[in-house]
């Protein structure tokens, strides 16, 4: 406790050092206007050392065309602004000193430029990729792909990014992502999530950061990365807003989604409304194969299995507002709820016996469920500038509460192949979960000499989940069965503080650090065996990132942070999920937190291609393992601790125009990996080289028509104990706006060659485990969207949140 103490004394001393170091801070301001005084917004404002080419530091102009930055040291400099559809223009040369360290430029006028206005949407057709010191940002605001896309659309184009049909997200083929909005996180499963992203234009997406080192005022929890997709600001006065409809086929079912959004903005109140309904279907066809080799004899287990899901919602409402009590400070409010409604089948077919041409025993299992999943959260946030030189102060108050209920029935018949003697074994299960989470996080920024920068934060959270799972016989009555029923209880609360500093550390240097210490209490309680498991601990999470420009078109950055993953609250319950007679689902009580320390070096080519060297140290790896009975045949799926995971790997981006109307986003992956372990049965290694190649590419055809292709490959890998068999993943979409863009429709199609199929395959002391699934990934569909707007522009503000404690419901 005495790092956290130390940590949280600092951070108050920040608080109350102010004034002095304010006084030190110098800003460069200004106004951009067109030449018949109309606001600029979001044009891009870079500061350029006279005679140099290469921007020394930069920033993006809000709605209403206003700027501000730190004035870097002394010396001489030009400001360079650009905006799509306006000449690029230079200030004249001006000196930063100690008598003036810093200059407001009052209002600069930018010329419109008739030739690049009528090609817009050549010229914006792709986004602008910046690699910053630690994070990739891709700028959509005012490209062609912002018009007429959803920002769903804008996600899976992204490097690297992949989202498959259940809105499962994958950064560089790593799955584990975290999305967040403004820096805040959705509080929506994936499904859930990818449903809110279709439904939002990407119109209102103004960059999307790719974080995968993300620095020391993040939740120090994910491995994975974060992919934080920013808002443009509100900019309509009155109403203005979006309703769209859709529907998709996968050749078994047919499911839809529609919805709406409504933003409001009078005098000091901004507010906002989301409505989003849905009739998400899907379904999986699979094979599982087992090879038992027992003391005594060998059993084959050959099944086939048919899966279908339907899960409805009824509008799912999110909404917000913010009140202005000065034009340095306001409050405001983020609530929403969730109701969504399913049900699922899954039918086997399995087959024993001590051949697989010639079994012994065939088992018919049928399995119905029902689930009704609740989701209420609520925020309250406070938003401060403290002074003109750029402090600010936030602070949030988080609510979040996940009811979960469901119940099953297992309808399993079993014949003896040799006798044709036929019996039947009914079972029910009625599972109840309920997951709480209340968070509150202080956040304080105060810029310092010299285009320095520090930052720090508190964070208290308490999580409490009830998870209460009874399972029964029901041959004929309700039998409770003891040795499956279990009423389980976790309770978690983590204290977090972090500082961290940015700055110059010379003309083309950029240096940042920081240290996040986040102390952890858990207890889980088995109610119905008086099983506990307590946990504590402390650490420490380090993080440093460094870019130098070396020539004006070659940059290179170095990163290194320490992070973990918490297990997941389900995964900590010991409770048997069943799944047929020979399979089942158990948690384990036991699980500890997985540390990964992660480094990279990048190399920038003419601000457009990257080249990222990675390497990921990974200990007590959470893993899915299968732990055989062989003289039983059956098969207990757990997540465990690995010893170890090694990560080696090359990731390149690669931008590439092939003609004015066809342009090209590129990314590849290529990877080492390794995971070892000692188990239950001798110590285990799982290693393979992987690959991953994805190309995006948008076509302007005649007509209005764009047509944009997606394409990926992804190798055979190694995951935790398991080898997967390469992937593929094609799709498409044709796209039209209509009536001066208002009217937007998309047709596309997605897995056209039924190629994205889970392989996956164990061999543990020559015991075999394969699966073979598809997940009815390709499907087609259709999209409709109309788009209305009324009034002046104003501006409203933002917040930047997280609470990672959601994400580890699932």
């Amino acid at each position: 406790m005495k790092y956290f103490s130390a940590l949280l004394g600092l951070f108050g001393l920040l608080l109350l050092a102010g004034p002095g170091w304010s006084q030190t801070s110098a800003l460069l301001t200004g106004t951009i206007q067109d030449d018949k005084g109309a606001a600029v917004g979001f044009a891009t404002v870079a500061v350029v050392k006279a005679g140099a080419t290469a921007s020394v530091t930069g920033t993006v102009a809000d709605a209403n065309g206003r700027f501000q930055l730190q004035a870097p040291v002394a010396g001489t400099y030009v400001l360079r602004i650009s905006s799509v559809g306006f000449l690029a223009q230079e200030t004249p040369v001006f000196e930063l000193n100690a008598a003036a360290p810093g200059r407001d430029f009052g209002t600069l006028v930018l010329k419109a430029d008739a030739k690049q206005l009528a090609e817009v949407n050549v010229v914006g057709l792709r986004p602008t990729i910046v690699q910053e010191a630690d994070r990739m940002v891709v700028s959509v605001a005012g490209t062609a792909m912002a018009a007429g896309n959803t920002a769903f659309d804008v996600l899976v184009k992204s490097p690297g990014v992949f989202v498959d049909q259940d809105g499962n997200i994958q950064l560089n083929g790593k799955s584990g992502v975290t999305v967040m909005l403004d820096g805040r996180l959705t509080y929506l499963s994936a499904r859930e999530l990818r449903s809110m992203l279709e439904g939002m234009p990407a119109a209102n997406l103004k960059n999307i950061e790719i974080i995968t080192n993300p620095p020391a005022k993040y939740d120090a929890e994910g491995t994975s990365g974060i992919l934080n997709l920013n808002l443009k600001q509100n900019t309509q006065r009155g109403l203005n807003g979006s309703v769209y409809a859709s529907t998709n086929y996968n050749f078994q079912q047919v499911g839809h989604t529609y919805g709406a959004s409504l933003n409001a903005k009078q005098e000091k109140w901004n507010g906002f409304v989301t409505l989003d309904a849905s009739r998400r279907v899907g379904g999986r066809d699979a094979t599982f194969t087992r090879i038992f080799y027992g003391e005594r004899s060998t059993t084959y287990f050959n099944q086939q299995a048919t899966g279908n899901f339907v899960s409805t919602s009824p509008p799912v409402v999110r909404l917000g507002a913010d009140y202005s009590l000065t034009k340095q400070h306001s409050v405001g409010f983020m609530a929403g709820y969730t109701l969504r409604r399913g049900h699922s089948d899954f039918l086997t077919d399995t087959y024993l016996g001590s051949s697989p041409q010639e079994p012994t025993r065939y088992i018919d299992a049928d399995n119905f469920s029902r689930s009704t999943y609740q989701n209420y959260t609520g925020n309250l946030h406070y938003n401060g500038k403290l002074d003109t030189a750029g402090t600010t102060l936030t602070a949030d108050l988080d609510l979040v509460r996940i009811d979960n209920q469901g119940e099953a029935d297992f309808f399993n018949v079993f014949t003896d192949l040799g006798t044709q003697l036929r019996t039947q074994n009914v079972e029910y299960t009625n599972t109840g979960s309920d997951l709480r989470i209340y968070a509150a996080k202080a956040d304080f920024t105060r810029p310092l000499a010299d285009g320095h920068k520090v930052e720090a934060g508190v964070k208290f959270s308490q999580v409490t989940a009830d998870n209460d799972s009874r399972f029964y016989f029901n041959n004929g009555a309700l039998v409770l069965d003891p040795l499956r029923t279990n009423y389980f209880h976790y309770q978690e609360r983590i204290q977090a503080a972090y500082l961290n500093w940015s700055g110059q550390a010379g003309e083309r240097l950029k240096l940042q650090a920081g240290l996040r210490v986040e102390n952890t209490q858990s207890l889980g309680e088995s109610y119905t065996t008086g099983q506990a498991t307590r946990r504590r601990y402390l650490n420490l999470f380090p993080s440093v990132f460094a870019q130098r420009q070396v020539t004006p078109d070659y940059d290179l950055g170095f990163s290194y942070s320490r992070r973990l993953n918490r297990p997941n609250y389900g995964s900590l319950n010991p409770f048997r999920f069943y799944r047929d007679p020979y399979t089942y689902e158990e948690g384990n009580p036991f699980l500890r937190p997985q540390y990964t320390q992660a480094f990279r070096l990048t190399h920038t080519l003419r601000k457009v291609y990257s080249l990222a060297l990675t390497y990921d140290y990974q200990t007590a790896v959470l893993s899915e393992v299968p732990i055989l009975d062989v003289e039983a045949a059956t098969t207990k799926y757990t997540t465990d601790n690995l010893d170890t995971g090694h990560l080696i790997g090359l990731t390149g981006v690669a931008p590439y125009k092939l003609a004015k109307w066809w342009d090209t986003q590129n990314t590849v992956v290529v990877s080492y990996r390794k995971f070892s372990t000692n188990a239950t049965n001798g110590f285990l290694v799982n290693e393979q080289l992987y690959y991953m190649l994805q190309s995006n590419h948008t076509l302007l055809l005649p007509a209005k028509l764009r047509l944009e292709v997606e394409a990926r490959y992804l190798g055979p890998t190694a995951s935790g104990l398991y080898q997967i068999k390469p992937m593929h993943w094609v799709g498409i979409a044709l796209k039209r706006s209509f009536l001066h863009d208002k009217v937007d429709v998309t047709l596309n199609a997605n897995d056209l060659f039924k190629g994205y199929r889970y392989r996956f395959s164990t061999n543990i002391n020559g015991n075999v485990n394969d699966f073979n699934q598809y997940f009815r990934f390709r499907s087609v569909g259709l999209t409709l969207r109309y788009n209305f707007s009324k009034g002046g522009k104003v501006d409203t503000k933002r917040r930047n949140t997280t609470l990672e404690e959601v994400n580890r419901a699932g």
